[in-house]
């Protein structure tokens, strides 16, 4: 799988628990100096998920993070690592593949994935301390993984939302590629909201612009972050979440104890945008603020007040982020009408490892496939749909 370059010794081990690794030595590799910081492979942010117990074994979330050390016990890579008794909770769906494989009489379940539970946002997953020996280690953690999905019998390992320069080195050492797409608001240098509505078509200018009105009529719409949270906001933005989540799939990944860890030990990365009326709360949406990006994560409400969505989710996050100086919204999964209020088709990415030749030829034929598929619609979403007047894009 991954070539005949010798890789030099190193000690690769697997953990149960984030906190058998240690912050300090997690923090060194997931937050290396030249990695854009990204909330969501930070120590916290997933030792939250496993202490709340939103990631673990009986959630069918069970951690088997690896580490690389030196000779001297260094830790010098990580990867985020979890063997999985079902599909939920990725946004990869391989659901097709599964029901394919166990008619045919394999054994889909358990599988490998290395991922951030919960959240489609691309980041490292092959996180190495010193980036002159990110190619070893990113080879150690691949190995590593390997023989563990071999130890463990699994038919798969999937990479998910790993950065490009990870998913061009998965594909260089034997994995199969996909692409997909979310929606991505860039920033163009703007220095005022108003200054990126006049980038684009009247049309589209006078239409946000109603929409934002009608949203906010009534309410006060506040922003939250650092000392400003409370538990009266977690308590009021859970309620949301919950009747969302139910509404959706029916059993929501997050628990009230996650939040309020993420409050405490994350609390300068969180960005809640809340709505109330009259005192009350009425919605809410969560968002993380990494290194030069903001993160659109949840959504919910207990009022339906039209366009409220878009004003909580993706107005108020462009608005942030153009005060704040950074790059991009990256608004989840889903959701091409978010093209018409300025954020563009952009991919994200996985790579997988399918042990059984007998399924990993058909499903190397359909990933070729859709990424055709996928570039090609997110081609015509730009040149079709886009908001923005000719030569602003």
């Amino acid at each position: 799988m991954t070539g005949q370059k010798a890789v030099p010794k190193a000690v690769v081990s697997v953990h149960r628990r984030i906190s058998e690794i240690g912050r300090s030595a997690w923090d060194s590799c997931a937050a290396a100096p030249d990695y854009e910081a990204n909330p969501f492979v930070a120590y916290d942010f997933l030792e939250c998920l496993e202490r709340s117990g939103c990631a673990t074994e009986p959630a069918g979330w069970a951690p088997q993070h690896l580490a690389v050390s030196d000779a001297a016990g260094t830790v010098t890579a990580v990867m985020p690592l979890y063997l999985k008794s079902h599909s939920q909770g990725e946004y990869v769906f391989d659901h097709a593949w599964a029901d394919a494989y166990e008619r045919a009489g394999g054994r889909y379940y358990p599988k490998l994935v290395s991922a951030s539970p919960f959240s489609p946002v691309t980041g490292p997953r092959l996180m190495v301390r010193d980036s002159l020996e990110r190619e070893t280690g990113r080879r150690q953690l691949l190995d590593g993984a390997l023989t563990l999905c071999e130890q463990f019998g699994t038919s798969t390992l999937g990479v998910n939302f790993p950065t490009q320069a990870e998913w061009r080195f998965l594909g260089e050492h034997g994995l199969l590629l996909r692409q997909n797409q979310q929606y991505h608001w860039l920033n163009a240098g703007y220095s005022s909201f108003e200054d990126f509505l006049a980038a684009l078509s009247s049309g589209r200018r006078k239409t946000i612009r109603r929409e934002r009105r009608e949203a906010a009529a009534d309410l006060d719409i506040v922003r939250l972050t650092g000392s400003d949270l409370s538990e009266e906001h977690w308590d009021a933005f859970f309620g949301f979440y919950m009747d969302t989540g139910s509404r959706k799939w029916g059993a929501p990944y997050l628990n009230r104890r996650f939040f309020a860890l993420l409050g405490e030990r994350m609390a300068d990365s969180v960005l809640l945008v809340m709505a109330r009326r009259q005192g009350r709360w009425i919605a809410g949406a969560l968002n993380l603020i990494g290194g030069d990006c903001l993160y659109g994560r949840n959504w919910g409400c207990a009022e339906d007040v039209p366009f409220l969505h878009f004003e909580l989710c993706y107005y108020q996050a462009i608005d942030h982020a153009i005060g704040a100086g950074l790059a991009r919204v990256e608004a989840g999964a889903q959701g091409p009408h978010k093209i018409a209020r300025g954020y563009r088709p952009s991919a994200v990415y996985s790579a997988h490892y399918i042990a059984d030749p007998a399924l990993r030829a058909p499903v190397a034929r359909f990933l070729e496939e859709e990424r055709r598929a996928v570039q090609g619609e997110m081609d015509w979403l730009a040149e079709e749909y886009s908001p923005f007047k000719q030569g602003a894009a």
